[in-house]
């Protein structure tokens, strides 16, 4: 008989969430809107220092409502990072926009402030400047905000952090998300805290939080009957799920301490491989180590890669995945624009994330760590 699978990053609950959601059921209050997202919203603003903040029915849909703000319509540019998920680039086109795909820089493997200065300068000459710059905060690693902020602000161009992996991260003291005009949190099942499905868009601006509100419950008019003078999108999350939320936002120093501590687990005991190399953490900020990621050089690993080690934790009914593939590689980006050094093709090629949920126990830490090995021993 098998081992129960070990899952990349699985939902962990903690103590509060059943008796949180339980209130919703017990109260009736179980369609979108409610008590508690007003109280999800809040405690978001409390923990990051956010003025604002607007609960939705997924990361996707505040990053969507986000372009929609900055008013990204047909043909506007976008500057998006190419290593990461598809859903940081799908809301541009959602709005008719183009993405233009920038290269990771090898300190936090995030989008890279010399090539954003490179494209802002080029397009400033043409005066065709994007429309926004998309960073994302890379399996839980905060981008080098300073930089791309003064980059973006010298051409007047509006930033938004992509803050999907990043929660409870910080950035030089600041909190993951608020160190941009907008930022976007994902409560997905895989995320380090989950309402099963969710999102939150946060700003400093309440009025444009209140009008990515407004758009988010079907841009209703406010009058007796049903009125819209505008699109709209069924975008708010629900009470129940909210309630959720927030029974993880009480443990989620916890979900960080545990994985920053698989990290430095699998550092331990794999870091002495040849070959092996283990995403940095840069000195401007703390990750939260959604997922531990490593990168194995077959020239220096007497021929392992990344493949062989994938094979094996499959074999053994462990989850593992490829660091996301480039999107300027991806079919549905054909033809997209792109600018690198290259260094996003090597992470991927190189790149595997490992086991790492906060609810891993020591023996099956051990487990995949063994099989790791093992690999290298052949």
């Amino acid at each position: 008989m098998s081992s129960p699978r070990i899952y990349l990053s699985p939902p962990h609950l903690g103590g509060d969430e059943w008796t949180l959601a339980k209130e919703a059921f017990d109260s009736n209050w179980v369609a979108p809107l409610g008590p508690h997202v007003d109280a999800f919203e809040k405690e978001i603003c409390a923990l990051t220092g956010s003025a604002a903040a607007c609960a939705l029915s997924s990361g996707t849909a505040a990053l969507h409502l986000a372009m929609r703000l900055l008013g990204v319509g047909r043909d506007d540019e976008v500057l998006v990072p190419t290593l990461t998920f598809i859903a940081t680039a799908n809301p541009v086109v959602y709005e008719g926009g183009r993405p233009f795909f920038i290269d990771s820089e090898r300190t936090s493997w995030n989008m890279d402030p010399d090539v954003v200065a490179e494209i802002l300068a080029d397009r400033a000459k043409t005066g065709k400047l994007p429309k926004a710059v998309i960073a994302v905060d890379l399996f839980g690693q905060c981008a080098d905000y300073d930089r791309l902020n003064a980059v973006c602000s010298a051409y007047e161009v509006p930033l938004v952090s992509d803050a999907a992996e990043s929660l409870g991260a910080t950035y030089k003291g600041k909190a993951a998300g608020t160190t941009a005009k907008l930022g976007v949190f994902s409560f997905n099942g895989n995320k380090i805290i989950t309402t099963s499905g969710g999102g939150m868009l946060i700003g400093e601006d309440p009025d444009l939080i209140s009008k990515a509100r407004f758009w988010a419950t079907q841009a209703r008019d406010p009058a007796p009957h049903y009125q819209h003078s505008e699109l709209g999108f069924n975008y708010r999350m629900s009470n129940v799920l909210a309630g959720v939320g927030r029974g993880q936002l009480r443990v989620l120093s916890q979900r960080v301490s545990s994985r920053r501590a698989n990290f430095e687990f699998y550092v331990k005991t794999l870091g002495d491989l040849p070959g092996v190399t283990f995403m940095p953490e840069a000195a401007w900020g703390k990750s939260n180590r959604w997922l531990t990621c490593l990168q194995i050089n077959p020239e220096l690993s007497g021929g392992v890669a990344r493949e062989h080690v994938y094979d094996a934790l499959n074999g053994h009914n462990i989850e593992s995945r490829p660091i996301w593939k480039p999107l300027h590689l991806q079919p549905i980006f054909a033809g997209a624009g792109y600018r690198g050094r290259g260094v996003s093709e090597e992470l991927f090629t190189r790149g595997l994330c490992l086991p790492s949920g906060s609810s891993l126990t020591p023996s099956e830490l051990e487990r995949i760590a063994g099989l790791v090995r093992q690999c290298f021993r052949k």
